[in-house]
């Protein structure tokens, strides 16, 4: 739609509220609601104004006024609001030069479809994610400075076959790593992402499958059909939003943390992609996987690059919980065509050229998909255009091999601290084009070390009570 056509659609649903949204530096939406009657064709000119300072990782406060420029073609109504609203995705727009907000992640992802284009290698990235939550009954937690807690219930834990429950405990928990594809009444979360599909089917997402996923305690998987970079880097966002609200009405609760539950299986975010022109994917080939030489070399960009987009595709301390040995942890940094324990797998379930695609095994849903998605692009076109060597491919289970053999494997990051130093040392790739400019690396780099790294290697940590309290 255009803003013509978005006011009239606006009008055709009796719409109250316009719903301005717009993605933050760490990948969360914020939005603020105006009356319809606010609303007319100028708006998708001139924007909406806020103030950007109050947003992490943005502006200082005597630079402090921006924009909000609604995108018409991302009109929708929201499905959860008691009166009728219809949300608009912004760009962000500096309000005395007019120009595009370099840190607007969205932003960032246009300008990775363009260098696409303007490289001549291809048109449209594809990307297709596979984004898994948690669904719980009951979350606790707090820190201060003479406490710090955390607990987590859910009807279908394994720790719960022994609970006392309102009448009377019926069993039928998952077994620990034993919740991949078992039916009800193990499965007890069927009906409830049967409604989160539904809903996305409202807006426009096309789901493909939805199942209980590996850990006990409600770990689910909802999957999308691909689409063009930016289109699914709005969906992602739109796909988080629909499962937390839907849970939420259903009186539970989400979370996209990547290792919530110790000892569980961690939630990842397997991010499959492919490169086309003119209609045609470039991917397909004779090599290895029925891979293409320049699908190797985009593989062979992205194994290079890895511990630096580590960074970007798992960028919260929580995400090194779950990047570690076992548990399916894709840390090798290895490609194979069907080896999962490898950080970069050529998914084997179709031999039709239209569906050769990568896998990237390691992001998870923490991420902001604008940032992930154009990283791992730019990583994958540095490998087109320097024709890097993804190496031998390892098809072997990683898991039993050798210790001397296992160890000459290149592995990921250990923890956020050591990704954002390899981001530090590694982001030209990223440069390329002016997708990623140096302030918003460096950006980046303070903001999770400020916000997230020290805040967290200051605090006391309750196991340590365990292990040090009677020394």
């Amino acid at each position: 739609m255009n803003a013509k056509e978005c006011l009239a659609f606006a009008k055709k649903n009796n719409v109250e509220m316009v719903d301005l949204r717009f993605c933050d530096w760490p990948g969360t939406w914020q939005h603020c609601s105006y009356p319809i009657a606010m609303f007319d064709e100028d708006v998708f000119e001139d924007g909406m104004g806020f103030d950007g300072s109050s947003i992490r990782g943005w502006q200082a406060i005597n630079e402090s006024d921006m924009l909000m420029v609604p995108d018409p073609s991302t009109a929708f109504i929201d499905p959860f609001f008691k009166h009728s609203t219809m949300v608009i995705l912004c760009n962000i727009v500096d309000p005395v030069t007019r120009e595009p907000y370099h840190r607007d992640p969205r932003y960032i992802a246009t300008k990775a479809t363009n260098y696409l284009k303007a490289s001549g290698i291809g048109d449209t990235c594809f990307v297709g994610p596979e984004a898994e939550f948690f669904i719980f009954d009951d979350i606790k937690f707090g820190t201060g400075p003479n406490e710090g807690f955390f607990f987590i219930d859910s009807i279908e834990g394994s720790w719960n076959t022994g609970a006392d429950e309102p009448g009377g405990n019926l069993g039928y928990k998952p077994r620990a790593q034993e919740g991949y594809f078992p039916v009800p009444p193990v499965d007890h979360f069927q009906d409830l992402r049967t409604e989160m599909v539904l809903n996305m089917q409202k807006l426009g997402i096309v789901v493909e499958a939805q199942h209980h996923e590996v850990a006990s305690g409600g770990q689910a998987e909802i999957d999308m059909k691909f689409d063009e970079l930016l289109k699914m880097a709005d969906q992602v966002m739109l796909y988080k939003y629909i499962v937390k609200q839907t849970a939420r009405q259903a009186g539970v609760t989400c979370t996209f943390m990547p290792k919530p539950v110790f000892e569980a299986n961690g939630s990842g975010m397997h991010t499959h992609q492919s490169i086309w022109k003119d209609g045609v994917p470039l991917f397909a080939g004779d090599g290895y996987g029925g891979f293409s030489e320049l699908g190797l070399h985009y593989v062979g960009g992205i194994l290079k690059h890895s511990r630096a987009l580590a960074a970007l595709t798992n960028p919260t301390t929580n995400s090194y919980k779950r990047l570690t040995p076992g548990y399916e942890a894709p840390v090798n940094l290895a490609l194979s065509s069907r080896n999962r324990s490898a950080s970069c797998r050529i998914p084997m379930y179709s031999q039709s050229p239209k569906a050769k695609r990568i896998e990237v095994r390691y992001p998870d849903p923490s991420c902001n998909p604008y940032l992930a998605f154009s990283a791992m692009l730019m990583a994958g076109l540095d490998g087109i255009e320097n024709k890097i060597d993804p190496g031998e491919p390892l098809d072997k289970n990683i898991y039993s091999l050798p210790p001397e053999e296992a160890a000459r494997i290149p592995s990921m990051p250990g923890s956020l601290e050591e990704a954002l130093g390899c981001l530090q040392e590694d982001h030209e790739f990223l440069l390329k084009g002016d997708v990623f400019t140096a302030d918003s690396i460096s950006n980046w780099i303070e903001y999770k070390r400020e916000a997230e790294v020290n805040p967290i290697r200051l605090r006391p940590h309750p196991h340590e009570f365990e292990l040090y309290f009677d020394i």
